[in-house]
């Protein structure tokens, strides 16, 4: 943090100390700049969105952070002023968690999402009639639609996490990573556990 204050020259410090520590640790959700405002806002921390789109960058370009556009079905476009933020090291979260509430479910899906990388895909949040599905992934002509949980095991979550399955044609192959050790495929959604994800070189 110090590094990146002394290179940006950057004089708000305690604001800016602020936003970075907001942001790791709410790793794997979608931010505007204005949502952020209003977040600073309430916290009694005047900003404008200049700022925080530039120190966001600062934060991107030192690879503290990394952003992920969002595709909408409906407009058939890519929303520039909406992205979902993730943290290039999946510990800036942990490290910066009160009483030890470490967020398993966005953490998990944060590891994805840098494994992702690593292979190579093209990454988009899917925005579809309001419902998100964590990823788009393009690679090679080829498109996946991919949701992340830590469990599925309780039927609240299944029934969540495959209803927004279910509202996507079947042109593009759709795959459930969780940390479940019981296999919950069904004849269109493909369940990889994540201890076999996180083992094979691709899908």
């Amino acid at each position: 943090m110090n590094d990146i204050m002394n290179r940006y020259k950057i004089r708000k410090e305690a604001f800016f100390r602020k936003l970075a520590n907001y942001v790791l640790v709410s790793n794997g959700r979608i931010f505007s700049a204005n949502s952020l405002q209003k977040y600073m806002q309430a916290e009694k921390v005047s900003c404008s969105l200049n700022t925080i789109m530039k120190y966001l960058s600062y934060l991107e370009e030192a690879y503290v952070i990394c952003t992920l556009p969002q595709y909408s079905t409906k407009a058939k476009r890519q929303l520039k002023y909406y992205v979902k933020i993730y943290d290039e090291d999946v510990a800036f979260n942990t490290i910066r968690q009160i009483n030890n509430r470490f967020d398993l479910t966005h953490n998990l899906e944060n590891v994805v999402y840098n494994e992702l990388i690593y292979r190579g895909y093209e990454l988009y949040v899917l925005n579809k009639d309001g419902k998100e599905i964590d990823f788009l992934a393009i690679k090679n002509g080829k498109e996946y639609l991919i949701q992340v949980a830590y469990s599925v095991a309780e039927a609240s979550t299944y029934d969540r996490e495959f209803a927004l399955f279910n509202t996507l044609d079947q042109a593009r192959a759709k795959i459930l990573i969780t940390n479940d050790d019981v296999d919950f495929s069904t004849s269109t959604v493909r369940h990889i556990k994540l201890k076999d994800f996180l083992t094979m070189e691709d899908f």
